[in-house]
């Protein structure tokens, strides 16, 4: 226990505002680009270019972009990406569960391969969001074409 446990609780400085869908979305990115226990420079990239083209995110300026980023991050960094993924999929929209899990699979796609960790990743974040297998295959098919060469 930490001087600052006994001081301000253990969670309390990432307890703030609950995540709104557009830190559900991008923290599920984020945890795409980390899932694998690095984030490649790669994925890093591919992650803004896809939040940056988002209609999502049109309304926020560099600043609160930058500050909800700071915050998904601090919370990766304290949680790992499991519990950064359990914080944000429940807020993504019904509606974009699927734009999510493409850009996702995009995202675990962009370097070349797909190690053992970003498929269980893949595959927990279907299951969570509850899509159908196939349609989930189709995303993952169409994915791997997008990537190849």
């Amino acid at each position: 226990m930490s001087l600052f446990d006994d001081v301000l609780g253990d969670d309390e400085m990432f307890s703030e505002a609950k995540f709104g869908p557009q830190e559900g979305f991008a923290g599920v990115l984020l945890c795409a680009t980390a899932c694998d226990g690095h984030i490649a420079d790669e994925e890093s990239r591919n992650l803004f270019l896809i939040l940056s083209q988002r209609k999502l995110y049109k309304r926020m300026s560099e600043q609160q972009f930058g500050s909800m980023f700071d915050r998904l991050m601090g919370h990766l960094k304290k949680g790992g990406p499991e519990k950064l993924l359990d914080k944000c999929y429940p807020v993504v929209p019904p509606e974009l569960h699927e734009s999510v899990f493409a850009n996702a699979v995009d995202i675990v796609m962009a370097s070349g391969s797909v190690d053992s960790d970003e498929k269980d990743f893949i595959n927990d974040l279907s299951s969570k969001l509850e899509l159908d297998e196939q349609r989930a295959k189709m995303i993952i098919k169409v994915m791997s074409y997008k990537n190849r060469g």
